[in-house]
């Protein structure tokens, strides 16, 4: 295996054509620059953990992970409306885009907040149905115990005295 080296210019101009507006496929990529795919991906995951943004594929901004949502918010957040506008048309966004994922990620804890309430209550009453299982459980026990202390009791009567027919008399 070759191991080659590319320029650092070269490089930056290939995950430029990975990211917005163009956001190339890596097998496209592959193909046209004729850089093999694996290095391609390395380049991306490199760059991705510098905190670049590139989505996996040439989706829609609003099917990129949440993590990419996430780093177009924390990118704009210092902006002023002019900056954001000029910053969407290099990625080929909208403004109201990344509005809508700032509010998101602004409300996130509320969601995690209502979630937990919820499960909250859902465990109280799933509790609350155990015990009355229990309760139930623990009655029908006593029943139990008593009819079959109550059957024994008949047996032993039933040996010490016989059986006692009326009928045959």
């Amino acid at each position: 295996m070759i191991n080659v080296r590319y320029p650092a210019e070269r490089k930056e101009a290939i995950l430029k054509k990975m990211a917005p507006p163009m956001s190339m496929t890596i097998p496209e990529l592959a193909e046209q620059e004729g850089i093999t795919a694996t290095t391609l991906y390395n380049w991306r995951k490199q760059a991705r953990a510098r905190g670049q943004v590139l989505p996996s594929r040439s989706t829609q901004p609003d099917q990129w992970t949440s993590q990419e949502k996430f780093q177009i918010v924390l990118e704009t957040a210092p902006m002023n409306e002019a900056e954001v506008s000029a910053y969407c048309r290099e990625r080929g966004l909208y403004p109201e885009q990344v509005e809508a994922w700032r509010d998101a990620c602004m409300n996130a804890n509320d969601d995690a907040a209502a979630q937990a309430k919820q499960l909250r209550q859902a465990r109280k009453a799933e509790q609350k149905r155990l015990r009355k299982l229990e309760r139930e459980l623990h009655r029908k026990d006593k029943a139990l115990a008593e009819t079959a202390a109550l059957l024994a009791l008949s047996k032993k009567a039933e040996a010490i005295w016989g059986t006692t027919n009326d009928e045959d008399d």
